[in-house]
């Protein structure tokens, strides 16, 4: 897909002096994407890493990739990556061949040095590379190295100067003339300003301070960026809101299985628009309901943005995972031709998913728009992330299964339920970009109100991970659509699979159960994938000791999109007597193909548990009717240091195996058997996240 529309060599390398500059649409967010490409550059030109850098992802000179999102990286700009740097090797290989005078075949590579056997003179392959012509298109068929680097850790680029307290993220931006920037927030998305005390704006601006206003979009800005903060602060208590409506409280779920939804079949992965919606079956050997709840990014820093609008163009930087929808989303909402913004990605808060970075990159926009000539960098706080961030949406799976006499399963009817994961700022009719960006709700514009339409994509949105991976003769899957929420959705890291396969192997290991089958054994009886096999047999050798002292077992199994990274894993707990879970151990097996990145590999799938873990025990958003309150660490508890586990990881790789994405791949089965492990210890069946104390004894209170 990268290919066709960046065909040329030059769209993804550079030759500059004595070094090769790597370009990419795809950016870091800490995945390592940028030692990956490295890697593969690095591989495919027999260069030294040292002589290779990649060039920053702005959108007036990088390929446009779309999104970071969806594990797409190593498949995508990876691939493209391999490809360009294989004809580029190519046309040096051909043109040293004929400086020599011999054939390509007489070539030897090595290190980046081309040379003859029968010749003392040696060629540099970076030399002959700028020599290249602008025109030379990427060869898709140009063979492709199968050696591979020494595994020997590669630090993340940057990790230094994170670790020594230098590395400059996009909140530590300082510029000449720069004004700090803060938002005098509504206490809910469609609030409007009904009136704010003059004499508190009249004090704001006599202190120096500018004042944005547009309708309900209310700023200031200042060079001193404490005397900004206090003065939102009393504007904030200066200012009067009306809301239509408060926010609709009670049971998320009873509300979100009983309103009205869109549903569409789902057939090989996709919705249909035409097959036949399946109703539940009237009766079923197996019949349960799973749900997740609303579920907040939750960065570790708060969002943040530079924008400057100077000469008629308008600069952005912002750690957004998706910087050209941004920028041309932005330029909808401003009126503007997008070739006249430039966003530019920098490093922030890692998100995995749509947080407030695009809203916080347009805020800075309007304010540097309404200030010219002058750096504007707004922040946000902890409140203000948590309060006005999208959340990844509540889902809701019911699940119906007929087993044969064997305990073998022959039918599964599933629903899954939830408001759209859609919410990222992307260009689409009726204004769609400009109407994801909340900043638009507040301001006096003609943008229509979002109308959410499901994903018509393979494996996404809420049915992402919905059709098993298990060989299962029939099967009747619906994905139900049930639009305007209580709180704004949209993309959180792995989007519909961890409820999905939370229902999927929680099942799995019920009936496992209760045919009297190992879990593992059942799984396997239920698996014709050669590799997804080899992975739950790897696993089942890890854990052939058996679990921990004093702890219970529990064991799940995906494949992420069905076509991504296998993962199977194990997690050891103990619980103590008043429902805390205690993680202690996880083993985990994986298949990514073609490993390119074998360090960030691991630090992925260990990132992952630890991001399912911390869903999977802690994680909910809770709102009144006028607002939300989980704002701070506190009101929305997290994974701390004190609960992560000793994480044991194998990687069973196949270097002729195309190179897969895996990013969001452990999350998922890491809830399941989380919950399945909860199961093995008390008995008690969890079926809604999160499975904190209180839902624990609650259920064992049920049981």
């Amino acid at each position: 897909m990268s290919l066709e529309r960046y065909p040329f060599v030059r769209d993804w390398l550079i030759a500059k002096g004595n070094r090769i500059e790597l370009l990419t649409g795809k950016v870091d967010i800490g995945q390592r994407i940028s030692t990956a490409l490295m890697r593969i550059a690095a591989e495919e030109l027999t260069l030294p890493l040292s002589s290779i850098d990649v060039a920053p992802v702005r959108t007036d000179r990088s390929p446009d990739e779309g999104i970071t999102s969806g594990s797409n990286s190593i498949q995508q700009s990876g691939a493209a990556q391999r490809r360009a740097c294989a004809t580029a090797r190519d046309f040096a290989v051909r043109a040293g061949a004929r400086l020599l005078n011999a054939k390509p075949e007489q070539i030897e590579l090595s290190d980046g040095w081309l040379s003859t056997s029968n010749s003392g003179r040696r060629l540099h392959l970076i030399e002959l590379l700028a020599q290249a012509p602008e025109n030379l298109r990427v060869d898709q068929t140009a063979p492709v190295r199968i050696s591979t680097l020494a595994t020997a850790d590669l630090p993340q680029r940057g990790l230094e100067g994170m670790v020594a307290g230098t590395f400059q993220y996009v909140h530590d931006l300082e510029r000449p003339g720069m004004l700090h920037a803060r938002i005098v927030r509504p206490p809910v998305l469609d609030a409007r300003l009904e009136d704010c005390d003059e004499q508190a704006l009249a004090s704001a601006k006599g202190a120096g301070l500018k004042i944005v206003k547009d309708s309900s979009f209310l700023a200031i800005a200042g060079a001193s960026e404490w005397s900004v903060v206090k003065a939102a602060e009393r504007l904030q208590r200066a200012c009067s809101w009306k809301a239509d409506t408060a926010l609709p409280t009670g049971d998320t779920f009873k509300n979100l299985r009983s309103k009205k939804a869109q549903r569409l079949a789902v057939i090989d992965g996709s919705p249909s628009l035409s097959a036949v919606v399946s109703d539940p079956p009237a009766a079923a050997t197996y019949s349960a309901d799973f749900a997740r709840p609303y579920t907040l990014h939750g960065p570790l820093g708060p969002s943040a943005a530079m924008a400057e609008f100077k000469a008629g163009t308008l600069r952005i930087k912002t750690h957004s995972q998706g910087i050209f929808f941004l920028r041309d989303s932005i330029a909808d909402s401003l009126g503007m031709e997008p070739d006249t913004i430039v966003v530019e990605h920098l490093p922030g808060a890692g998100c995995y998913g749509h947080n407030a970075a695009d809203d916080a990159a347009f805020e800075a926009a309007l304010i540097a728009c309404a200030l010219p000539g002058r750096p504007v960098l707004l922040k946000y706080s902890r409140s203000d992330e948590n309060g006005r961030a999208p959340a990844g949406p509540a889902m809701s799976v019911s699940m119906r299964a007929q087993c044969n006499a064997l305990g073998g399963i022959s039918s599964l009817w599933m629903e899954t339920r939830g408001d759209t994961h859609r919410g990222r700022p992307r260009p689409g009719p009726n204004r769609a970009g400009a109407a994801r960006l909340a900043a638009n709700c507040a301001r006096s514009t003609d943008i229509p109100r979002l109308q959410p339409e499901p994903n018509m994509n393979r494996h996404a949105g809420l049915h992402r991970n919905l059709e098993p991976i298990y060989d299962i003769r029939e099967t009747h899957l619906v994905k139900s659509l049930v639009p305007d929420g209580p709180i704004r959705p949209s993309a959180l890291r792995c989007l519909g699979a961890t409820t999905n396969i939370f229902a999927i192997e929680s099942m799995m290991d019920e009936l496992a159960q209760k045919a009297k089958v190992d879990p593992i054994e059942f799984r396997l009886d239920h698996l014709s994938d050669p590799r997804g096999r080899a992975v739950l047999t790897r696993l089942e050798q890890m854990t052939a000791e058996g679990p921990a002292p004093n702890c219970a077992r529990g064991i799940a199994y995906a494949q992420y999109k069905n076509a991504m990274t296998r993962v199977g894993l194990a997690v050891d707990l103990a619980m103590s007597d008043k429902g805390d879970v205690k993680l202690e151990h996880v083993c985990l097996v994986a298949d990514a193909g073609r490993v390119v990145d074998p360090d960030g590999l691991r630090a992925q799938l260990e990132g992952g548990v630890l991001q399912g873990a911390s869903w999977a025990l802690y994680e909910r958003l809770r709102w009144g009717p006028d607002g939300r309150e989980s704002l701070d660490w506190d009101s929305y508890p997290v994974l701390r240091f004190n609960n992560v586990p000793r994480i044991d990881i194998q990687v069973i790789e196949d270097r002729s195996a195309s190179s897969v994405g895996a990013g969001e791949a452990s999350p998922p089965p890491t809830v399941a058997a989380i919950a399945n492990a909860i199961f093995s210890a008390t008995g008690i069946r969890l079926r809604q996240m999160p499975f904190d104390p209180d839902a624990i004894l609650q259920a064992a209170l049920e049981s």
